[in-house]
């Protein structure tokens, strides 16, 4: 251990042995090992943010002691997890794991009634559900609940955090970890802290990035990104209250926090451990690029970023071992990475996947996708990604503008077609979504839609044109497959699996009608998930394709293969990749177009051999290409040698 961690250390632990007696259930031999385990990691990161205040060695102190305080107010159930998953740390690596995600009111009403979803869940094999954000909001615009205003308060129509602890020990005993957002970039104007900043109060002013006039903002400015042009120009909204210029990346009601300040640090880990004790497992890391802040930079991605959450996952290795952290870095690929390590994130969204796949179904080539997740896919060991084909959040085209020119391709010309595509304006387009956030001066802008109306159901029922449902649930099917079996966790954006159309009645809500996101935050109705369990329909189709999926995903060890090898078939219409465990060979082959193609049988001679009889994991079959293998339009194989 670095000397000058070591000496602190020794003059800090028994100032924190008699803290830890202040708590009956604080256990101090355990508190002692995890502290002594993490401290020069905690000590190096704390000290190059936090080195140079006069009074580091007090925040020190004081961030263990919140970290002690949480783990005695940790109950029983809750700490005997934190054991379970000391002695199996890369637990969510397993290929039984398959997530969901939703809104409570849109999936039950309320939390409360979410319980009763439970079953629902079971259905799809869930072992990780992500509820989208609770929190006490603004009424009104608060940016689908990213405007955090309290993060002990549930909001009022959802319930309270008695209901969050009975769902999370109700999903625990079903084997179900719960993950939540964790918004730490930014809160509301609404939350305690601003409201006494607005009020003059110092200390509470210095959370954030405030200033008198616009001397600061405008250097800044300078260098900055607008994440979201359509609302308001620049990254700096005046507060008439407070009489002063504040940091609002997003919306002129989200205040940037100032992790400048280690006072702001050990308020947010207290809120953070706050949650972890009502049986949060899993923290998705809310707009994890944005926290660090450097003035002649664009303040995305920048050192000081991972270090605040280095420092985090360290103080909850002390407090809350069982919870691990998802990245959410909707970044340049370049960068996404960067955020994944068992020592920062051990889960990540893969948004680059997400992103190609819907390249790929709308070029029907493969080519960048092939050549995008060759270079990039590959991740720490101790980590996982979380592989997603829709979330509540728009898409993105945020492939590398380098890897695209690569293969010839123009980045800025691409995506403007894949806007005009997957709205719609492109000639013969199957998609029907919704565009957002368009910048004029960079003409940047992302999609919004469900699965299915991206993938042409919603233009198929208007057209009343059963080949186009049926290509629709094709190009579904493909799409969750690759997710499915990738590797990483799959995570099913509920609604996808009841193939949920486009909803256009958010228009009609003040709150909502300039956020073009709402058209695929759709509630779950009775109709459709009766549909699902009624043969031939479109519901039960796509529902059942999904639990097929799972089924094989969970069932076979092969998908525990710790590696993933992107493999060309030569023919650019079709996406595939190798995975091995134990000797035993598994090949995806992917058609991502709407014409039945034609593959030599060299190419799978060369991944397993000659003479071999195969088993094809998703038809259940036996068998042996002769010739050529006939791929239909948005057909997949899953295919399987076990050793001799």
């Amino acid at each position: 251990m670095d000397k000058k961690a070591a000496d602190s250390l020794s003059k800090l632990l028994p100032r924190l042995k008699t803290f830890a007696k202040d708590f009956e259930r604080a256990d101090w031999r355990l508190l002692k090992n995890r502290i002594e385990n993490e401290y020069e990691t905690l000590f190096y990161y704390l000290h190059t943010l936090y080195g140079d205040h006069y009074d580091f060695f007090y925040y020190l102190e004081e961030v263990l002691k919140t970290a002690i305080r949480a783990q005695a107010k940790r109950s029983e159930d809750l700490k005997k997890l934190d054991k379970e998953r000391l002695k199996n740390p890369h637990w969510y690596k397993s290929h039984k794991h398959v997530g969901a995600v939703g809104y409570a009111d849109l999936l039950a009403g309320s939390i409360k009634e979410l319980e009763k979803r439970i079953p629902y869940l079971k259905e799809l094999d869930v072992t990780y559900f992500h509820l989208m954000p609770f929190f006490d909001c603004p009424e009104g615009e608060n940016d689908g609940g990213y405007a955090v205003s309290d993060y002990r308060t549930v909001r009022n129509d959802l319930g309270s955090m008695a209901d969050i602890r009975s769902l999370s020990k109700k999903l625990r005993k079903e084997h179900i970890s719960l993950c939540a957002d964790f918004v730490f970039n930014h809160t509301s104007d609404e939350h305690l802290w601003a409201k006494k900043a607005k009020e003059g109060d110092e200390r509470y002013q210095q959370f954030y990035y405030m200033y008198d006039d616009r001397s600061m903002p405008d250097r800044f400015d300078e260098t900055l990104r607008e994440i979201f042009p359509d609302v308001r120009r620049g990254n700096f909204s005046w507060v008439e209250e407070a009489g002063k210029w504040v940091w609002t990346t997003f919306h002129n009601y989200q205040w940037d926090l100032n992790y400048q300040n280690p006072d702001l640090f050990n308020h947010i880990l207290d809120e953070m451990l706050f949650m972890a004790n009502a049986g949060v497992e899993i923290f998705r890391l809310d707009a994890i690029a944005f926290t660090g802040k450097e003035l002649g930079t664009t303040s995305e991605n920048r050192p000081n970023a991972h270090r605040l959450v280095r420092a985090l996952n360290a103080l909850t290795n002390i407090a809350a071992p069982a919870v691990v952290f998802k990245s959410e870095a909707i970044v340049h690929p370049d960068f996404v990475n960067s955020y994944i390590s068992e020592d920062e994130c051990e889960l990540s969204y893969n948004p680059l996947l997400m992103a190609l796949l819907w390249e790929a179904l709308a070029t029907r080539e493969t080519k960048l996708l092939h050549h995008s997740m060759k270079k990039r896919f590959e991740i720490h060991d101790g980590t996982a990604w979380v592989n997603y084909v829709r979330s509540h959040d728009d898409i993105g085209w945020t492939f590398s503008d380098e890897d695209a020119a690569e293969l010839g391709i123009n980045g800025y010309d691409h995506r403007n077609f894949l806007n005009q595509y997957y709205t719609g304006e492109f000639p013969g387009s199957f998609a029907k979504g919704k565009p957002f956030q368009f910048n004029p001066d960079t003409g940047d802008m992302r999609v919004c839609g469900t699965s299915a109306s991206l993938t042409g159901l919603e233009k198929g029922i208007n057209n009343g044109n059963e080949d186009e449902i049926n290509l629709s649930i094709k190009r579904m099917s493909l799409l969750y497959a690759v997710t499915m079996f990738i590797g990483g966790i799959p995570l099913i954006y509920l609604g996808d699996e009841l193939a949920l159309l486009n909803d256009e009645s958010y228009k009609e809500n003040p709150s909502r009608k300039g956020d073009s996101r709402w058209v695929h935050r759709v509630a779950l109705d009775k109709k459709s998930m009766k549909a699902r369990k009624n043969k031939g329909t479109v519901e039960n189709r796509v529902f059942t394709n999904l639990q097929k999926m799972i089924a094989i995903r969970t069932k076979d060890p092969i998908f525990m293969a710790p590696s993933t090898n992107f493999i060309s078939t030569g023919n650019p219409h079709l996406f595939s990749f190798t995975r091995v465990n134990e000797g035993r060979i598994l090949l995806f082959i992917g058609n991502f177009s709407e014409h039945s193609l034609q593959l030599d049988n060299d190419f799978i001679r060369n991944i397993f051999g000659s003479g071999h009889t195969l088993k094809e994991l998703w038809s259940d079959q036996k068998v042996q290409f002769m010739h050529q293998i006939d791929v239909n339009p948005y057909q997949f194989f899953v295919l399987v040698k076990d050793t001799d």
